[in-house]
């Protein structure tokens, strides 16, 4: 052990080399614990944010096997007869609240919201009305009106839970939201701009009628008014000459909506909400086996995309740091060690001569290095964590709140007829919606002893690689040439 005792006079002998490079590797060491700080840190964020958002999974009618029954139907048609004029359609089929309610019971589902729509005409109420000034076309209904009605009332659990409510596009201003205490009542919301227009205030009631050929007519309680701050939830519906303005929707329990389609066993959608987001493909599993295959379940991750993204560009930032500054320490001190075997020629020829082994020599110059290593450690111990938490804020403040807008497609309505005669219209489920999330800004760092052995394993192989690739030469040379040279 006679190289340990050499290491030791070393280093106390040539002291000022030796803080230089207990400097340099406290240096290193600092830096590449900070990375790892800054990478566990942000897994843990994504973690704990993964399971805080809330995958959403939800339960709908097969589009694309309605689609292709519908080209199916065509087909035959066009086989049958030389000539058809009738208008291709779709009918979707609705949702069983009972079969929903069956997979609301499953294990992990932390929430769900009923979505059903019906499409009315105001009945001693004016519905507003819009132009607009690229092609003129009014927002009440146009056309066929037997089908297509002025007013579109949207059915829902709660409005708590319903996207536009949720993103802040539409807000309570008076009164209240629709609440599960308003299932099976007839109590509605309203926007504000068409309570303005009619006079209508909270605790007033409404009429509407249905589209079909013989209507049938509902009275409901207004219990809020509500604000909608953009025009998005009320896209266009069905095309030119059916756009809808999205004062024109009243939101109301889901029942309502399925009794005024004449179908108060089914809803147009379901959404589950998770408590767990890495469960959610056994969720998936289970509820398929509830359902047929004219239904479809579809995860929704745009909102844990948008919470994690600034997460995992300061993950993949960390990663790089760790790496690029190992290699750059490891180069660092393999230099640095090539300049102290050059320093060394004389000392290490005297010990070769004396008959000691070229490998106690290297290990002697591990000693050196691993000495100043275990002092980086305690030094980095005491800085890593405040630097890592600079630079990690640093990070994360780069990011900034984004505001992810998805189309929801051709939306859930648009083809299952109720007792009313009339589509549903989808309601503020179709169009586009604007989902606003606050993305991560936090990033708890904190020490950990599995982060000081991570380092400290790196720290070992850093010097490791070093020692060997800046003392390869002295495995090329002999006692007597080392000597002659000096």
């Amino acid at each position: 052990m006679d190289f340990i005792k050499r290491a030791g006079l070393y280093l106390r002998q040539k002291i000022g080399r030796t803080l230089l490079i207990t400097l340099v590797m406290s240096a290193i060491m600092i830096f590449v614990l900070a990375g790892i700080i800054i990478q566990n840190a942000a897994i843990q964020a994504t973690n704990s944010a993964k399971n805080a958002a809330g995958t959403t999974v939800t339960l709908s009618a097969n589009r694309e096997k309605a689609f292709a029954a519908m080209r199916k139907s065509q087909e035959s048609a066009s086989s049958s007869s030389s000539s058809s004029t009738t208008r291709p359609s779709i009918s979707l089929p609705g949702v069983s609240i009972t079969t929903a309610e069956k997979i609301a019971a499953l294990s992990n589902v932390a929430g769900y919201q009923f979505s059903n729509s019906a499409s009315v005409n105001a009945s001693g109420f004016t519905a507003i009305t819009t132009t607009s000034s690229s092609g003129g076309f009014k927002g009440g209904p146009a056309g066929d009106t037997s089908t297509q009605g002025d007013i579109t009332i949207s059915g829902v659990s709660t409005t708590a839970a319903e996207t536009n409510f949720k993103s802040k596009a539409y807000t309570i201003t008076s009164g209240r939201g629709i609440t599960s205490a308003d299932k099976n009542t007839n109590n509605v919301v309203i926007e504000s701009e068409l309570a303005t227009s009619n006079k209508l205030k909270v605790g007033d009631t409404i009429k509407v009628k249905t589209t079909a050929t013989t209507s049938k007519t509902y009275e409901m309680k207004i219990v809020g008014i509500y604000k909608a701050k953009t025009t998005s939830g009320g896209a266009a519906q069905g095309g030119p000459g059916q756009q809808s303005d999205p004062s024109n929707t009243i939101f109301s329990s889901y029942t309502f909506a399925g009794t005024v389609n004449g179908d108060s066993t089914t809803v147009t959608s379901v959404v589950y909400t998770l408590t767990d987001s890495s469960k959610e493909a056994a969720f998936t599993k289970a509820a398929k086996k509830l359902v047929s295959s004219s239904f479809s379940l579809t995860s929704s991750a745009e909102t844990y995309a948008l919470l994690m993204k600034p997460m995992k560009n300061v993950q993949s930032f960390a990663n790089k740091i760790v790496w690029v500054v190992g290699i750059a320490g490891t180069i660092i001190l393999a230099l640095i060690t090539v300049l102290m075997i050059r320093e060394r020629r004389h000392e290490i020829g005297v010990l070769m001569s004396l008959g000691e082994s070229k490998v106690k020599i290297v290990l002697q110059l591990f000693s050196e290095l691993f000495a100043i290593l275990v002092v980086s450690l305690v030094i980095a111990g005491v800085a890593g964590n405040f630097v890592g938490n600079a630079v990690g804020k640093q990070l994360v403040s780069q990011q900034t709140t984004a505001t992810q807008t998805t189309t929801a497609g051709a939306g859930f309505g648009g083809g299952r007829g109720g007792g009313s005669g009339a589509p549903t219209a989808g309601g503020a489920n179709r169009g586009t919606m604007t989902a606003t999330g606050s993305q991560v800004q936090t990033l708890k760092t904190k020490l950990s002893g599995s982060a000081m052995v991570e380092l400290g394993g790196l720290g070992l192989g850093i010097i490791a690689i070093a020692v060997v690739a800046g003392s390869t030469p002295i495995f090329r040379l002999k006692p007597k040439k080392i000597l002659s040279n000096e």
